[in-house]
C-alpha cells in the first residue's frame, strides 16, 4: 500500500469512520493521522512494525475499536488512556512490558487482548472497569494475581501459559467471573483454597500443566462445591 492507496483509505474513512491500514510493514504511523480530524471509531495498524505509538492517537478521542496487534511495542503511551469512548483494545503479539496507568480512564472497555507480550505484572489498572467482560493475558510472563484482581468485573479471564505461583485467593470476590483459565503455569494444588473453589461464581476453572496431577486437584476442600457449579452450567447449556 503505497502513500496514494494511503490517501485514499484516510479520505474514505472520514466517511466511514473506519480506517484499516495493516500489514503494511509500516514502521511509523502514517504522518497524515498527525493532523487527521476526530472522526475515527475505528482503527486498525495491526500486523505492522510500530514501536511506539504517538501521542497524536490521543486525539482521536471517538474510537471505539482500537487494534494495535502485531507490532513491536515495547510500552503503550499514556495518552490511551483519553480514548474514553473505547471498547475493543487489541494488543496481542507485541513486545510490551508494562502498561500505563491511564488505561483506567478507558471505563467503556469491554474486550482487552493482551496475548503473547512480555508482561511481569499483572495490570491492576484494569480491575474496576465495569464494563470489562473479556481479559486475555495469555502468553506473557506474569508470576502472581495479585489482590486487586478482586476487583475485575470480567466473565472471562485467560491467564495460560505464564509463569504464574500464586494467586490472590481474592479472585473469589470477582462478581461476574465465570471462566478462568490459568493452564500451563507454576502452581501448586494448594493455591486454589476452599474459598475460590466454594465461594466464587468460578464454574469453568481451566488449570492443566500446573505442579499437580488432576487426583490432587480432585481431593480439594471445595472441589465438590465447583464440581456443582460446572455441572450446573453444562446442563443448561444442552
Amino acid at each position: 500500500m503505497g502513500n496514494k492507496q494511503i490517501k485514499q483509505h484516510l479520505e474514505t474513512a472520514q466517511k466511514t469512520g473506519i480506517l484499516k491500514i495493516s500489514l503494511q510493514r509500516l514502521q511509523e504511523f502514517p504522518p497524515q493521522l498527525k493532523a487527521y480530524p476526530n472522526v475515527l471509531k475505528t482503527l486498525d495498524l495491526s500486523e505492522n512494525r510500530f514501536e511506539v505509538v504517538p501521542d497524536e492517537l490521543g486525539k482521536l478521542t471517538l474510537l471505539k475499536h482500537l487494534n494495535l496487534s502485531g507490532n513491536r511495542l515495547v510500552e503503550l503511551n499514556e495518552v490511551v488512556g483519553e480514548l474514553v469512548k473505547l471498547e475493543v483494545l487489541l494488543l496481542m503479539d507485541n513486545l510490551l512490558t508494562r502498561l500505563p496507568k491511564t488505561l483506567a480512564n478507558c471505563t467503556h472497555l469491554k474486550t482487552v487482548n493482551l496475548s503473547n507480550n512480555q508482561l511481569k505484572a499483572f495490570p491492576s489498572m484494569l480491575c474496576g472497569l465495569k464494563q470489562l467482560d473479556v481479559l486475555d493475558l495469555s502468553r506473557n510472563q506474569i508470576t502472581e494475581v495479585p489482590s486487586e484482581v478482586g476487583g475485575l468485573f470480567v466473565t472471562e479471564l485467560n491467564l495460560n501459559q505464564n509463569q504464574i505461583s500464586a494467586l490472590a485467593e481474592d479472585v473469589a470476590d470477582c462478581p461476574k467471573l465465570k471462566t478462568l483459565r490459568l493452564e500451563e503455569n507454576c502452581l501448586q494444588a494448594v493455591a486454589f483454597t476452599p474459598r475460590i473453589l466454594k465461594d466464587s461464581r468460578i464454574c469453568n476453572l481451566a488449570v492443566d500443566g500446573n505442579l499437580f496431577n488432576s487426583k490432587q486437584f480432585t481431593d480439594l476442600e471445595g472441589y465438590d462445591v465447583y464440581m456443582e457449579r460446572y455441572t450446573a452450567v453444562k446442563k443448561k447449556m444442552f
